[in-house]
């Protein structure tokens, strides 16, 4: 719940609102055969930067119980293509063909995410 100011004639209250809902790109459905998504940005800009290829990479690694799927705007449009791995909500940035292979092995299969490619506005990574 929010608050909101509300102005009546002069006089300051305040009412409570239900927080808006939030946009957030569809969620594929997951079985339990199916336990990760590998979400692979089909849009305009992503597709100008090689996403038609890296989707092809993902589903040629053919990961067991890893679905691969095309998928409509992720909001990352300056640093894809993106891929987006659900349900562990990991993100990867300018992912090109040849980086599906190290993705599909080390994080699909090994479980330790690339962090050469992880999406810095997501993961952000500090050295001190």
């Amino acid at each position: 719940m929010r608050s909101r100011f509300v102005h009546n004639g002069g006089m300051e209250i305040f009412s409570k609102t239900s927080q808006m809902p939030e946009t957030q790109p569809p969620q594929p459905q997951t079985t339990s055969d199916q336990s990760r998504c590998v979400l692979v940005c089909q849009h305009q800009s992503c597709l100008r930067n090689g996403s038609e290829g890296t989707l092809k990479a993902f589903e040629d690694a053919d990961v067991p119980n890893v679905k691969v799927e095309a998928s409509g705007c992720l909001g990352q449009c300056n640093i894809g293509p993106t891929v987006r791995v659900i349900p562990d909500e990991t993100w990867y940035y300018r992912v090109q063909p040849e980086d599906a292979k190290a993705i599909a092995t080390q994080h699909l299969q090994g479980g330790k995410p690339v962090q050469e490619k992880l999406n810095p506005r997501i993961h952000p990574q500090f050295n001190f």
